[in-house]
């Protein structure tokens, strides 16, 4: 019995000075001497600087949000200065560009559906076939640049008989097709 106690006396200290030198030498490890933080704090430490950065993207997100409703604002205000009552109107603007950019796409029912709500708000048909003819003159465009689309449809909702853009040159030119193939 005497053997036991002596032996699990012995695996306690030595136990409790691996313990004991752990903690010495974590200690030692720290810069500027600082004491280690207990794990909830470290955690904590760590978590401060993420939620700053998911805080940083939110105020980002938020104010590109807020660019672009200024820009969506000013666009509809510049349709309504330089077009007629009923193509300058924001539903006629809104619904005619999502046309004009579903015809580009090639969806037709979705197109459709449109096309109906754009009549109910008794807006100018004729405005509508000219912007498309002008967005399909300017050329093909990249299929995965949809804010390529967007600006050149809304550049011929204000002005559908006018020039084509620079960046639309700029576009047609770059844009190779292969012989017997439809553009986009």
């Amino acid at each position: 019995m005497l053997r036991c106690i002596n032996y699990s006396a012995s695996v306690l200290v030595t136990a409790g000075t691996l313990f004991l030198l752990t903690g010495i030498a974590a200690s030692a490890q720290q810069p500027n001497g600082e004491q280690p933080k207990p794990p909830e704090q470290a955690q904590q430490a760590e978590q401060k600087p993420a939620e700053k950065s998911e805080g940083d993207k939110k105020a980002a997100e938020e104010k590109a949000a807020q660019e672009a409703a200024a820009r969506e604002i000013a666009e509809y205000k510049e349709a309504a200065e330089k077009l007629s009552s009923s193509a300058g109107a924001p539903e006629c603007v809104w619904t005619g560009r999502r046309i004009a950019s579903l015809l580009w796409r090639d969806d037709i029912d979705t197109a459709r559906r449109y096309i109906d709500l754009y009549d109910r708000f008794n807006c100018s048909s004729e405005h509508l076939k000219l912007v498309f003819r002008c967005v399909i003159a300017q050329g093909p465009l990249d299929p995965k640049a949809a804010d390529r689309l967007a600006s050149r449809v809304h550049g011929c909702w204000i002005a559908p008989e006018g020039e084509t853009t620079t960046s639309s040159q700029a576009t047609v030119g770059t844009t190779a097709t292969k012989p017997g193939t439809v553009p986009n």
